[in-house]
């Protein structure tokens, strides 16, 4: 397993940093109805971030990592993929993502993924002027791929996503769409991660540059797959510096705060 399942983002809590958190219920533009959670900042700065969980979906992780964006300044909104084949359930330890994830579709997580940013950006009273997305694992593939949707976002950043070869549900590889992307890129990649070699990054870069995508890739030497995602202390530098760049990416490339 690649993760803890009981793991929780390795960032320090910033009390009074968040105005509010809410369970909330989506529609896509299939027909989909999916589960979100939605943290918003005390202040809007302007920054608003989509997350795409990892093959758990919406883990309680990913609502807490909601929480440590918003008390970060940056609205959030992390979502669920398994609104059409596990309805609207909670997604804790004890969920059997698996055969779900087996159901996942290209054009259904794109139709979630608009849904979700047409939520922080209208729904939430004009507070996102800037849209990210940032996606872990299978996420972080998607992330980049969103690039590609016609969101007109301000970057997308993806942890340890898998840039090339067959995806999951019919998605494409990025190093293929580079020539679609839109908006800069902003990887972290594990060194020790075997699902993706350095090969497969240098590949990605090359393609990116070709196409004239800006991007920036961190790699963490000695860090493994889902490094951001256990508990344990070992990676906490990692962890600490990804975070850091996360953050600063967002920042640099919101242009300014918003009044809400």
């Amino acid at each position: 397993m690649c993760f803890d399942l009981d793991s929780r983002p390795p960032i320090a809590e910033i009390a009074g940093g968040a105005l509010d958190s809410a369970e909330l219920t989506l529609d896509a533009d299939d027909g989909n109805r999916f589960r979100a959670f939605r943290a918003r900042a005390s202040t809007a700065s302007g920054a608003g971030i989509v997350i795409l969980p990892d093959v758990r979906g919406l883990h309680p992780f990913y609502e807490e990592l909601a929480l440590r964006f918003a008390e970060n300044g940056i609205d959030a909104l992390a979502l669920d993929y398994f609104g059409r084949t596990a309805g609207l359930g909670a997604r804790d330890d004890t969920f059997e993502y698996m055969p779900h994830m087996e159901q996942v579709t290209a054009a259904g997580v794109a139709a979630d993924v608009r849904a979700a940013a047409r939520s922080l950006r209208m729904d939430d009273e004009g507070r996102v002027g800037a849209l990210f997305t940032i996606g872990f694992c299978f996420g972080g593939r998607l992330a980049y791929l969103t690039a590609t949707y016609g969101l007109d976002l301000a970057g997308s950043i993806g942890f340890y996503g898998i840039p090339v070869g067959a995806g999951r549900g019919g998605t494409p590889a990025p190093a293929d769409v580079t020539d679609r992307m839109t908006n800069p890129l902003l990887g972290i990649v594990a060194g020790a991660d075997r699902a993706t070699s350095a090969e497969d990054i240098a590949r990605f870069e090359t393609a990116l540059s070709a196409a004239g995508v800006e991007h920036r890739f961190v790699t963490y030497e000695d860090a493994p797959h889902s490094f951001f995602d256990r508990k344990a202390d070992e990676f906490a530098d990692a962890s600490r510096q990804a975070w850091e760049e996360v953050l600063t990416f967002v920042r640099g490339h919101t242009p300014s705060p918003v009044t809400a």
